[in-house]
């Protein structure tokens, strides 16, 4: 009596990676990250300094100069990188060759009503995005204008004499209470809502990897994934040829 031997091999399944972010727009967001942390973290304890663990953390001048130059370096380089966006925009808007893709349109306010919809059960489908949805336009353009706001008010805060040359007194105060508060809100928007959507929600890495899987383009950036599909094609047809 002789065993019978298995030879069925399971199916290899392929999976067609796309490229999503570049290897520029992913070291910028790294930066943006990191500096934003140090500043955050460098910054709660000399905003709360009469507080218990602020007064332990910055017990000696040492420590709270220490703490004011890492703050300070980290402004630099976030102030360094807002540049760099900004410089890198406007060339591209000389050139005409700006994409469109983050500016707000009128179809992400259908789309968050069409999302509203369906979280309340009103309706079955989720609405179908492009490149970005209303989601990570909203986490970009709410950090782009609070970052806008920590580096006046910072700069307001770092030299004060030459500002109060031309402004009333009464703005560095005002830049104080600025800075603090704009810098709490803006990470507990980052906490809560940008890691929520981008890594609870679903596990998307693309912003460090530089990639998405088909699948994933598929469903999440449909509009996006068809509008590659179709330009593949054409290139295909003209050999390459624009």
């Amino acid at each position: 009596m002789s065993a019978s031997i298995d030879t069925k091999v399971a199916p290899v399944r392929s999976e067609r990676i796309i490229i999503r972010f570049s290897l520029v727009q992913r070291l910028e967001h790294l930066v943006l990250l990191l500096s934003f942390a140090v500043l955050f973290f460098t910054g709660l304890p000399q905003k709360y300094r009469a507080t218990e663990w602020s007064q332990f953390l910055l017990s000696t001048p040492d420590r709270v100069e220490t703490v004011q130059t890492i703050h300070h370096i980290a402004a630099v380089v976030l102030i360094l990188e807002v540049l760099y966006h900004l410089g890198k925009a406007i060339s591209l808007l000389v050139q005409r060759k700006l994409p469109g893709e983050m500016f707000p349109t009128w179809k992400d306010l259908k789309d968050a009503w069409q999302m509203v919809k369906y979280l309340l059960f009103l309706s079955k489908g989720k609405p179908v995005f492009g490149k970005y949805n209303f989601e990570q336009k909203v986490t970009y353009w709410f950090l782009f204008f609070g970052i806008g706001i920590m580096v006046v008010t910072g700069l307001i805060l770092l030299f004060p004499i030459f500002v109060t040359r031309f402004l009333p007194g009464g703005v560095v105060p005002a830049a104080l209470l600025a800075h603090g508060t704009e810098a709490i809100v803006a990470m507990i928007f980052v906490v809560i809502w940008h890691f929520y959507h981008v890594h609870l929600e679903r596990l998307n890495l693309s912003i460090f990897t530089g990639k998405i899987n088909e699948e994933e383009m598929q469903t999440f950036h449909a509009l996006e994934y068809k509008r590659l599909m179709v330009q593949g094609k054409n290139e295909k047809d003209t050999g390459g040829k624009s």
